[in-house]
């Protein structure tokens, strides 16, 4: 209004619609229905002073457009039922053009909707929290710091947990947000408070909550373990509500906005050291916005007393995870491998990761157990979960092939030395088939038939095969002397001397 009458009073002045115009507070269009308005009620007479805003105001309503009818007034009565009972704009629109026929877009349902919502005050009021109650819990986006593993650059996560009576907090840095990470933040927390809060309340995160729902939503196992053991509840914001634990969003942005900026890191462990301190200084010691008392000053004073003790035996933490048997017989878990037994392919499993050992069940049943592996890539086998002939293969290598034909005789062994000297064949499979044929024909027909083969100069798998099969082992050897000759004495090898060549 206050415009509206410094415009009037240009006018009054005789200013053209330009003049006032180039001022700024209208646009020319404007300022001429202005004028009309105000000739016709007789405003712009210099001896008449300008009326109360009072006056002004509906006489300058009057002239503003009249609103378009919604489309959606034939349905008003049912569609604001609709929306009371909480159904989605999307299923209403739906609803009036299968049953009513209706024609407009949704576009008119979402207007519509939105006009009801905006004459509906929504109040809210302010959470208080008694010392030792609560503590809010939630994630924030860190700094680029490098990997343990790899040294390159990767993203972090600030993870706050904040007391939600004296506003001290829990801070601490990570490259992961799974829930290994998620239950030793809880656990470091508690140790760095030195006591347990009553509930923590969380937002809806995968580590935490598995099904995130209003009334009844699905805490993960690993964290449900990790709340009994320790003592607290468990209390999660509703799905799309983070206001109530704007405490610790509060908190995260502190974090996010006066630790992290202008500071530099060498890794994650400097990051930490740098944060804890900054915690226990600048944060902890500044008058809190809400509060109007330093932190740690409310925290020493009132609510550190009041927290629960330490369990007496800390949780051992682990972490669920259901996995799925390979065709190879493992189970993978944060792109590590671990064998199961090999019947149980194709099954899902349950799998408990400490920080030392991996734990894999079938319903209530430990079916396999592994060291914990940290870098991915690697695989933990045990040979008993392999099948019988994958195993036999695997345990079947060159040295035991030696050790199985010395014990066979002197000809099976130069023979399988034979097999393994070729410049070219990997012959394992060929000695391994060898030395099971004694298992078929014997250990004696076995050592005969590699003499054999060893005379005619044949040391081949398929050899003494044939010889065992033809029964050619017990046969006597066809002219050892010829057999002799053929040792090479630095002639051919088909060669003959001359009396030899007149002779025949």
């Amino acid at each position: 209004m206050h415009e509206y009458r410094q415009v009037l009073l240009r006018l009054r002045a005789g200013e053209s619609d330009r003049e006032i115009a180039r001022v700024g507070w209208m646009g020319r269009r404007k300022v001429a229905a202005l004028r009309v308005i105000a000739v016709t009620h007789g405003w712009l007479d210099p001896a008449t002073a300008l009326p109360e805003d009072a006056v002004l105001a509906p006489a300058l309503r009057a002239r503003q457009r009249t609103a378009v009818a919604s489309s959606l007034k034939p349905y008003a009565a049912q569609v604001s039922a609709w929306v009371a009972q909480g159904i989605q704009g999307t299923t209403i629109h739906s609803a009036l053009v299968r049953n009513h026929g209706y024609t407009g877009t949704y576009s008119s349902v979402r207007r519509f909707v939105k006009r009801l919502d905006a004459g509906r005050p929504r109040a809210s009021c302010v959470l208080e929290f008694a010392p030792g109650e609560a503590a809010q819990v939630d994630f924030g986006q860190g700094p680029k710091l490098p990997d343990v593993f790899s040294g390159e650059l990767a993203p972090t996560w600030v993870f706050v947990m904040t007391l939600a009576y004296s506003r001290h907090q829990y801070a601490e840095i990570v490259h992961h947000q799974d829930v290994e990470t998620w239950r030793g933040c809880h656990a470091r927390a508690f140790q760095w408070f030195g006591g347990v809060i009553e509930r923590a309340i969380i937002d809806n995160p995968k580590c935490a909550i598995t099904r995130a729902c209003y009334r009844d939503p699905q805490v993960q196992r690993a964290y449900a373990e990790l709340a009994e053991g320790y003592g607290f509840k468990i209390s999660p914001c509703p799905p799309r509500e983070p206001k109530k634990k704007g405490i610790v969003e509060a908190g995260v942005k502190y974090v996010k906005k006066n630790f992290l900026p202008l500071r530099s890191f060498r890794d994650i462990h400097d990051a930490n050291a740098q944060l804890r301190e900054w915690v226990m200084s600048e944060a902890g010691n500044r008058v809190h916005g809400t509060t109007r008392e330093a932190p740690l000053t409310r925290f020493a004073n009132v609510e550190k007393a009041l927290l629960k003790r330490l369990p007496d035996i800390v949780p051992l933490p682990a972490a669920w995870a259901q996995v799925k048997v390979h065709g190879n017989a493992h189970v993978q878990f944060q792109k590590c491998l671990y064998s199961v037994p090999f019947r149980l392919m194709h099954q899902q499993l349950w799998l408990k990761a400490t920080a030392t050992t991996v734990q894999i069940y079938q319903d209530l049943t430990l079916v396999a157990q592994h060291p914990r592996l940290k870098r991915p890539g690697l695989r933990s086998t045990c040979n008993d979960h392999m099948p019988p002939e994958a195993l036999a293969w695997k345990l079947a290598d060159p040295q035991w092939c030696l050790t199985q034909a010395t014990t066979i005789g002197p000809h099976c062994r130069a023979l399988i030395e034979r097999l393994f000297a070729h410049r070219v064949l990997d012959n394992l499979r060929a000695a391994q088939g060898v030395i099971r044929m004694s298992k078929r024909f014997g250990s004696q027909r076995l050592e005969a038939a590699c003499e054999r083969a060893l005379a005619f100069d044949a040391p081949r798998y398929r050899t003494v095969k044939h010889i065992l099969e033809k029964g050619l082992d017990a046969a006597p050897a066809a002219n050892p002397d010829a057999a002799l000759s053929n040792v090479y004495t630095g002639a051919g090898h088909f060669s003959r001397d001359l009396t030899q060549l007149l002779a025949s």
